[in-house]
């Protein structure tokens, strides 16, 4: 697994002076590896959290929401299926939030994010979350118009109101026993530009091109903006965020890895003791299943 002070460069808990352009997408950590010897380390630490997440579900008290937020392209289906490959899918729920339902719309915006929560001894995983309520909203303000808000509630204010209401959510859930991590999938303008080709000219990928990704693209310069500002707004000690730069698949499979093994283990997990009762009921079990040979 990657050395914890690599793994701690790329995450930000105060928002005061964060700067996006300050985290490269084409960051390696400076490791001595290239990407063959990444992958089989993942193999590694796929293994490890494995181990991890038996503990967690074993124990059954805590649970770990995991974020993914990041601009078309820059591999959220791919980390969800290469880290958490080799773990128990009895304990992982995975959700998309997609285009709010008209069911979804008749409640605030954290109503979906409520109703899809990991319960305890789960790893739940949010593809894109809550979060596109201070992003994709924002960027395209006739949906905040069509969202059924009361219109004297749409103000100035509106995003710093639901910063607040964010940070008080994460810091609800930490305290009633959810650890949320969450991901800022990390990539540069010109290798989403690769990633959209890619698909095009692949057969077996085209069916991942919607001409809504170009229609985006264009709006790169004000997502850019808006997912800094929700960064330095939402960044927390008891909810972090972690700016992986994902340039390169492989590592950025590895940061993720690394930093949802490390903190499963700060919760230290451990499988339940037995009671006397129940040790000397393992036993005569045991006693008996031998004497069925005799």
């Amino acid at each position: 697994m990657l050395p914890e002070k690599i793994l701690d460069r790329y995450r930000v808990t105060k928002g005061d002076g964060f700067k996006l352009k300050d985290y490269d997408p084409d960051d390696s950590g400076n490791v001595d590896f290239n990407k063959k010897d990444g992958e089989e380390l993942l193999e590694v630490g796929v293994k490890r959290l494995s181990r991890l997440q038996q503990r967690l579900y074993a124990e059954g008290r805590w649970a770990v929401l995991m974020v993914l937020q990041g601009i078309d392209t820059a591999g959220k289906d791919g980390i969800i299926k290469h880290v958490l490959t080799g773990v128990n899918p009895q304990g992982v729920t995975v959700h998309s939030f997609k285009q709010p339902s008209h069911l979804e719309l008749a409640h605030d915006f954290l109503w979906r994010a409520y109703r899809a929560l990991p319960q305890r001894g789960h790893i739940g995983i949010f593809n894109r979350s809550y979060y596109e309520d201070v992003l994709v909203v924002r960027v395209h303000p006739d949906l905040l118009q069509n969202s059924n808000l009361p219109p004297e509630l749409i103000t100035k204010d509106i995003w710093k109101e639901r910063y607040q209401d964010i940070n008080n959510f994460e810091q609800h859930l930490s305290r009633n026993g959810t650890l949320p991590i969450k991901f800022f999938l990390n990539i540069s303008r010109k290798e989403q530009r690769e990633r959209l080709l890619a698909r095009l000219e692949d057969p077996d990928k085209i069916w991942k091109f919607s001409a809504a990704d170009v229609a985006e693209r264009r709006l790169w310069d004000k997502y850019q903006q808006v997912y800094e500002d929700m960064i330095r707004s939402t960044a927390t000690e008891h909810s972090p965020w972690y700016v992986v730069p994902c340039n390169k698949k492989w590592f950025a499979r590895l940061v993720v890895a690394g930093v949802l093994s490390e903190h499963i283990k700060s919760l230290d997990p451990s499988f339940p003791k037995m009671s006397s009762e129940d040790a000397a009921e393992i036993d005569a079990a045991h006693k008996e299943l031998l004497d069925e040979e005799k």
